[in-house]
Order: C-alpha cells, then sequence, then structure tokens
C-alpha cells in the first residue's frame, strides 16, 4: 500500500521557496560587483542605471508573456522553461565584454526571471486554500531575501578566489541542480500521488472553480477594477524593492566606505530582517483570518499597516551611523516584503485559479515597468549630486520617494476596490 501524507503541500513551498532564493542571487550578482564592473568597464551611474533597466524591460514583457503561457501549459513545466532560460543567461555574463554585452545578458536574465513569480503564485493557488496562501506566499517569498543574504557572502568570497567571471558562471549553474528536483517531485494535486483524501479535500475546501478551463481572456480581465487595483498596487511599490535590490550596496559603499570586496553583515542584516517580514507578513493576514475577519478586511488591514511601516525611511537619509541606516532600512525592507507576500495573494483571492498567473503577469508587467522608470530617474538623481560632490543629498530625495510609495499605493487599491470582492467570471 503506497505511503500517503497529509502535508505535501509544504514540500512544494520548499521547492519554490529554494527556486526563489536562487532567483534572487543570480539577479543580485551584478550589485555586488558593481564597484569592480565600474572600473574594468568605465561605467557611469546612469550606465548601471540602463543596465538595470534592460534587465527591467525585460523582466516586465516577459511577466506579460510568461503569465499567459503558464495559465495555459501548467505550472511544471512553465517554471522548468523560465529557470532554464534565467540560468543560462546567468552564466551567460561572463561572456559580455562591454557594457552592451551586460546589457543584452541582464535582459535575457530579466526575461527568464520573470516566469519564476506567476508560476509560484500560481502553485500556491493550486496547492493552498485561501486561509494559508498568504503564509504559503510569505514563505517562498522570503526566498528572495535569502537570495540576497547569501549573495553578500558568496559572491565577494568567489570574486577574491578566482575572479567576477567565475562569480556568474559559479551562481548561475546552481539553479540546474534545483531542476531536478522540480521536475521528480511537482505535479498538481489531483495527478500527484502520496497525498491523502483527507489533504486533497482541504486543498479544495474552498475552491472556486475547475482549474481545467481555459485562462479568462485578457480583454474580460481589463474589465474589471480588480484588475487595475492590482497593476497599480504593484506600479507603486515593486521599484522600491528594485532599488533596494540594485543600489543598496553602492548606497552603502559610497556613503558609508563599505568595502564590497568583502562579505558584508550589514546586508545581510537588512535581508535577514527582510525575511521575518516575509513570513510575518504573510502569517499576520492567514491569523485574522483564522480569527473570524473575512478575507479581504485582513489583507487591507495587514497592508496598511505594513505601508506605515515603510515611512522611516525617509530618515535613512539623514543617518550618519551605518547602523542606524541598516536599522531604517531593515524596517522598510522588512515592510516591503510583507506588503509583498499579501498583495500577490490578493490575486488568488480576488481571481479564479485558471486567472491568476496571467494577473500576475499584468501586476509582474506593472512592476517591471515601474522598474524601468525609476531606475532612470534613480541614475540621473546620483549622477547629478555625485558632480556637485554631495551625492548624499540624492539620496535624500530617492528615500523620501520610497517612504511615500505604499501608503500611496494602499489609497489607490481602495479606491479601485473598497471592498476587494473576487470576480464572476
Amino acid at each position: 500500500m503506497e505511503k500517503t501524507t497529509k502535508t505535501y503541500r509544504w514540500t512544494v513551498v520548499t521547492l519554490l521557496f529554494f527556486a526563489t532564493t536562487i532567483n534572487y542571487l543570480d539577479r543580485q550578482v551584478i550589485g555586488l560587483l558593481k564597484p569592480t564592473l565600474e572600473v574594468d568597464f568605465n561605467w557611469t551611474e546612469t550606465d548601471y542605471s540602463q543596465i538595470v533597466m534592460a534587465f527591467t524591460a525585460a523582466y516586465a514583457f516577459g511577466y506579460l508573456i510568461f503569465g499567459r503561457i503558464i495559465d495555459k501549459i501548467g505550472t511544471k513545466m512553465g517554471l522548468a522553461v523560465s529557470l532554464v532560460v534565467w540560468s543560462l543567461a546567468a552564466m551567460g555574463h561572463a561572456l559580455a565584454k562591454s557594457t552592451m554585452g551586460f546589457g543584452f545578458w541582464r535582459a535575457t536574465l530579466g526575461l527568464g526571471e520573470s516566469g519564476n513569480f506567476p508560476a509560484s503564485i500560481k502553485a500556491v493557488a493550486e496547492w493552498f486554500p485561501k486561509k494559508e496562501r498568504a503564509f504559503a506566499t510569505g514563505i517562498f517569498n522570503s526566498g528572495t531575501n535569502i537570495g540576497a543574504v547569501v549573495a553578500p557572502i558568496m559572491v565577494p568570497w568567489i570574486l577574491g578566489l578566482y575572479g567576477w567571471q567565475e562569480a556568474f558562471l559559479i551562481t548561475g549553474a546552481i539553479g540546474f541542480i534545483w531542476l531536478i528536483f522540480w521536475w521528480l517531485i511537482y505535479e498538481i494535486p489531483s495527478r500527484k500521488k502520496g497525498i491523502s483524501p483527507e489533504e486533497l479535500a482541504y486543498i479544495n475546501s474552498d475552491a472556486d472553480d475547475d482549474s481545467k478551463e481555459q485562462p479568462i481572456p485578457w480583454a474580460k480581465l481589463f474589465k474589471v477594477r480588480q484588475t487595475w487595483a492590482f497593476v497599480f498596487g504593484k506600479f507603486l511599490t515593486d521599484p522600491i524593492w528594485w532599488f533596494f535590490l540594485f543600489w543598496l550596496p553602492s548606497y552603502f559603499a559610497t556613503t558609508f566606505d563599505l568595502d564590497l570586496k568583502k562579505p558584508s553583515i550589514h546586508l545581510a542584516i537588512v535581508y535577514t530582517a527582510s525575511t521575518i517580514g516575509s513570513i510575518g507578513g504573510g502569517y499576520l493576514s492567514g491569523y485574522l483570518i483564522k480569527r473570524g475577519w473575512p478575507i479581504f478586511k485582513a489583507r487591507k488591514t495587514a497592508m496598511f499597516i505594513f505601508a506605515i511601516m515603510v515611512i522611516p525611511i525617509m530618515l535613512a537619509s539623514s543617518a550618519t551611523n551605518i547602523w542606524v541606516a541598516v536599522g531604517l532600512i531593515s524596517l522598510a525592507c522588512a515592510a516591503h516584503q510583507a506588503w509583498s507576500a499579501n498583495i500577490f495573494t490578493t490575486a488568488s483571492d480576488m481571481f479564479p485559479r485558471r486567472a491568476v498567473s496571467s494577473i500576475v503577469g499584468l501586476g509582474g508587467m506593472a512592476g517591471s515597468v515601474g522598474g524601468v522608470l525609476f531606475p532612470l530617474i534613480v541614475g540621473q538623481i546620483l549622477d547629478a549630486f555625485k558632480e556637485s560632490g554631495d551625492i548624499g543629498s540624492g539620496y535624500n530625495i530617492i528615500f523620501l520617494m520610497c517612504g511615500s510609495a505604499y501608503l500611496i499605493a494602499w489609497v489607490v487599491m481602495h479606491l479601485f476596490v473598497p471592498k476587494m470582492e473576487q470576480i464572476k467570471v
């Protein structure tokens, strides 16, 4: 008799967690190598911002395409294809000989990495009832922070021993190890052997549609307010995380003379706090739901709390001690990841399973478009203030923008969907 389990869904989350960790490890490498590559390739801040924009532009396009593809070909194949593309692109950075070459490989990396979140959110919708989805999302989403914690330790070590090319090659190859486990382990619940009837019934306890139906056409999705609430929420807040990811190492280096050729405990603390925020943020709304709160009220209340928690980042610009800056930025990063765990979950709250990847794709594209525009603004601001010898004032302006973005996003989402009703198709 075949052994069954009542907790297989947490194995699925573990797989998604490691995929997301690898995703962000590969994404973070260039930020840590920025001081070295600036010297080797004579980059300006604007040059670097354009490389970041190449990534985010391709990421935006890829989100839109992968979201739709995953709803059609399924989670298992969709995430596998995504990982193969981004891992090859991560390794391809070692071949770059010019700024344009880095732009090409960053764009390819962005295209591949864009499939991770639409597939992961869809997998959570397939494997979890609504009351557990935010917590499950928070767990796998914490992989973004673990990847960002591992990178400041791993990348300088590889750089010191071998060189920047090897840093790209070694980190990029890790994904293929994960792919073996994904292909052997993952399947949708109805076809997965080894899970108990009790777990299957629990997973489907609040199922609202047949996931085997055809994806909902984009034309219908664009007609509902829930789509625009999610799109604008992502557009206004995703760029802030991109800034933390790509410019934070440089900020510490230029403002506090942090040596990025050595493992950085400061960055590790920031991203460890983000991990706590991701898991805690998912837990909070789930806790409120279990206490009897309506699903949408719990999500919206949690997101308001996290929006308020980002505001103190405005004070980081006046910090004269690196540890004060680390504390304020850690709080903001933790709040962002808590926000992220909940805003992603609103997609599966407001839409049936067969539309989840498409909606996450649309929202992810919007967030990435913001991620294209924001680095352009950041690069120009920092170059202007660097020329005047006062780059700190440039960061002052940027931190003001970061601190207000989430509260504005919450208000916009509330105006679009005051009650966050689920759409009826």
